[in-house]
């Protein structure tokens, strides 16, 4: 019978299998083995993690990801009108055009584009721009990837995507069925399809939840139990265009005013294709809220003019209070002032004595008057000696 190559195993024949060196002697190295606390925590650890269901890591993990990442202070423009290009071939969902946001150049569009699933029954939810008044911005909710669609604000995007859920398609036994009516489907290329109308509730082309203006929606019960299922952010297809569209000047709404040339791709990346979209019209009248574009919405704050603080009561004045200067905040001084000195001026200015007021004068006469009465006194009083 053949030996097993591996130490520590058994031949079919019952005996032991040789070493790691082919060595038969039991007197041969062998490894040990040591199990110790640690190790018997890491492995029950990890026997935990498995045995999680699967929707619950799938929502922790996107948790990180579909968050809200942006917030601008001003309402994104309204959606443009626009042809649908041709789908490229089965197994594309069709993500609408979005206006997203930049620090530099404002608002831009993203133009809307087929994207092949990320997995089997995958379904995209729009991402959609929403008020927050706790804040006072309006902040931006990324899309996201997941087996239901969630809710992206209440906004019409067209194609399918009317406010609530996807009436464009569904999934069944592993291929992906196209709704005509919303859809342009080549039926050469793509066999599984279907036609039914839908009712179009809202068609103002505004792009935001909330707000002055915005769509009032709120979202349903299956719109928030779509958080509960498998669900992943954007893929890497998807973050090019919207950084190819960043880069491009033709996209920002200061040049296409609602309008770009180029509104919807047939594929990613693909914005020199022929089957690239323009847009015929604008949504609709756009104003510029705030004068020119400030990173992340933020305004700077009003000037305050400046009132000169005013005296609750009014300052008595007394009479012996010599009156004020208010430009200098010194006391006036009315007699002759003192003539200022240059350099050039030899000598020091002769300096001139203010005049005596009339108490003083009147003092000194006063005395003067004492004086002779004194020095008549002492004469009197020698002419006649005392007896």
């Amino acid at each position: 019978m053949q030996k097993a190559d591996v130490a520590g195993q058994q031949t079919h024949d019952g005996s032991e299998a040789p070493g790691r060196y082919g060595m038969e002697d039991h007197g041969a190295w062998r490894p040990s083995v040591k199990i110790t606390v640690a190790t018997i925590f890491s492995i029950l650890l990890a026997m935990a993690i498995v045995s999680l269901p699967r929707p619950a890591l799938a929502a922790g993990a996107a948790r990180g990801q579909v968050s809200i990442g942006i917030s601008v202070g001003f309402g994104p423009p309204p959606l443009p009108v626009y042809a649908q290009p041709y789908c490229p071939g089965p197994g594309y969902i069709w993500t609408p055009g979005y206006w997203a946001w930049d620090a530099n150049t404002g608002y831009y569009w993203v133009p809307g584009t087929w994207v092949l699933a990320p997995f089997e029954g995958a379904l995209w939810t729009p991402g959609y721009w929403g008020w927050d008044p706790a804040v006072a911005l309006f902040m931006w909710h990324r899309g996201y990837w997941g087996t239901r669609v969630g809710f992206y604000g209440g906004i019409n995007y067209g194609f399918g995507y009317t406010g609530y859920g996807y009436d464009g398609g569904y999934w069944r036994d592993r291929h992906f069925y196209y709704n005509r009516a919303v859809n342009r489907i080549d039926v050469r290329r793509i066999r599984r399809v279907y036609d039914r109308r839908i009712d179009v509730r809202d068609e103002s082309g505004i792009s935001y939840n909330g707000g002055r203006g915005g769509i009032d929606a709120r979202p349903r019960r299956e719109d928030l139990a779509a958080r509960r299922y498998r669900r992943m952010g954007p893929i890497s297809s998807q973050m090019r265009q919207e950084r190819m569209a960043r880069q491009t000047p033709g996209m920002r709404w200061s040049q296409n005013r609602g309008r770009p040339d180029i509104a919807a791709t047939p594929r990613p990346e693909m914005f020199r294709d022929r089957g690239v979209s323009r847009a015929t019209r604008s949504g609709g009248e756009y104003r510029q809220q705030q004068p020119g574009f400030r990173p992340f919405g933020r305004q700077p704050a009003p000037q305050r003019q400046y009132r000169a603080p005013q005296q609750r009561y009014p300052q008595r004045q007394y009479q012996n209070q010599r009156p004020m200067n208010r430009n200098q905040g010194q006391p006036q001084y009315h007699g002759p002032q003192r003539q200022p000195q240059y350099r050039g001026q030899q000598g020091r200015p002769q300096q001139t004595q203010a005049p005596r007021s009339r108490g003083n004068q009147n003092r000194q006469q006063q005395q003067r008057s004492n004086r002779g009465n004194r020095g008549k006194g002492n004469q009197g009083r020698q002419g006649h000696p005392r007896n």
